[in-house]
């Protein structure tokens, strides 16, 4: 009930609806990459490294309306500006199929499958966001690279809410020395420079860990340095509420301690919980694309935001390549949607933090 009317309030509001309008794009894009997707994740043509984004066309060479088409780029040295430049190949035509079979997949990993939302024949290259040093679709990797920049906060939001939760109401409604030695642990953890910590712990994995392996260690690094502020705040809000009534009531008849903690007063920091994860969110995305970035989180050949991000940091690739790009922009785009998200929720929940 209380999810379905702060949906409706969400909603209600223009911002928040439009971040929910685009987070829901995203999402729904990266769930059906693999059919969405022109080609599959291990998809490399060598000889394509660095082709612009493909110009589909739909008027003809006698100026006629046309089934949409597309040219093959080819190479060409440019002995003026010592690189390599590429120019549409006119020879032939490739016509753009939608929903037509091209390179075979798994959906999910378990349904067999050959159809793609768009694709061209065989002969055929279509880069809609042009590609990038091997020769990879910047496009069809941006998809799949999504599910994992944009699933590894909710995951580690699954193992920190949980531990944050149980270990701050245990230290708010025990009090006393319990309460003190707990908390003095939790600002220990607090104190520890996150990002530093992220890049040690990353540096020293076995260079032979899966992606998979690696991601998993991350979701977990991650959610283990980031629970002690969450309990710490936790803790505060059972203080206030384990003198209730209700709470009283209960241990009257026999309630044991973790059955109030669990069922009677952690319930009640619902609003707080909400908000919490969906402003904590950004801050995993940015963490995982931020060690990408560096080298140290998800490791080529697979892909996430950050290490295809990059391959632009170099200012040649900025300037002649500008769709290598796009990562950082959706990075931009669904942390600035998720903050939206989360600010709204907050003023919703709690009307006198809502700025006048």
């Amino acid at each position: 009930m209380i999810i379905r009317d702060l949906f409706k309030q969400l909603w209600k509001d223009r911002y928040a609806r439009i971040a929910l309008i685009l987070l829901g794009m995203i999402y729904f894009a990266l769930f059906f990459a693999d059919f969405i997707a022109p080609y599959t994740k291990d998809f490399s043509d060598r000889t394509m490294a660095y082709v612009p984004p493909s110009k589909i066309f739909t008027i003809d060479e006698h100026g006629k309306f046309s089934r949409p088409y597309t040219y093959n780029y080819k190479r060409e040295f440019d002995p003026v500006e010592l690189r390599i430049v590429y120019s549409l190949d006119r020879s032939k035509k490739h016509y753009i199929k939608f929903f037509a079979q091209g390179q075979p997949y798994k959906f999910l990993g378990l349904i067999p499958m050959k159809r793609h939302l768009i694709t061209t024949d065989k002969d055929g290259r279509l880069f809609l966001l042009g590609t990038d040093i091997n020769g990879r679709d910047v496009f069809s990797r941006i998809l799949f690279g999504g599910r994992i920049s944009m699933t590894i906060g909710f995951l580690a939001l699954f193992v920190l809410f949980p531990i944050g939760l149980l270990y701050g109401g245990i230290a708010g409604y025990f009090g006393g020395k319990v309460d003190v030695i707990m908390m003095r642990f939790a600002e220990a953890v607090m104190s520890i420079p996150s990002f530093y910590l992220l890049i040690i712990l990353a540096s020293i994995l076995p260079s032979g860990m899966t992606s998979v392996q690696r991601f998993m260690l991350i979701v977990i690094i991650l959610a283990l340095i980031g629970w002690a502020g969450f309990a710490r705040v936790v803790r505060g809000m059972v203080l206030s509420i384990k003198n209730q009534e209700y709470v009283q009531a209960a241990k009257s008849i026999g309630a044991s301690r973790l059955r109030i903690i669990v069922k009677h007063i952690l319930p009640q920091t619902t609003s707080f919980v909400i908000v919490a994860m969906t402003l904590s969110v950004p801050s995993y995305i940015l963490s995982e694309s931020g060690l990408s970035f560096l080298g140290l989180g998800i490791q080529q050949p697979d892909a996430s935001w950050g290490n295809m991000l990059k391959e632009a940091q170099e200012y040649t690739n900025i300037i002649y390549r500008p769709w290598l790009l796009t990562p950082g922009f959706l990075i931009f785009i669904a942390v600035l949607a998720f903050n939206l998200i989360g600010d709204t929720i907050r003023d919703v929940l709690d009307p006198k933090s809502k700025v006048r």
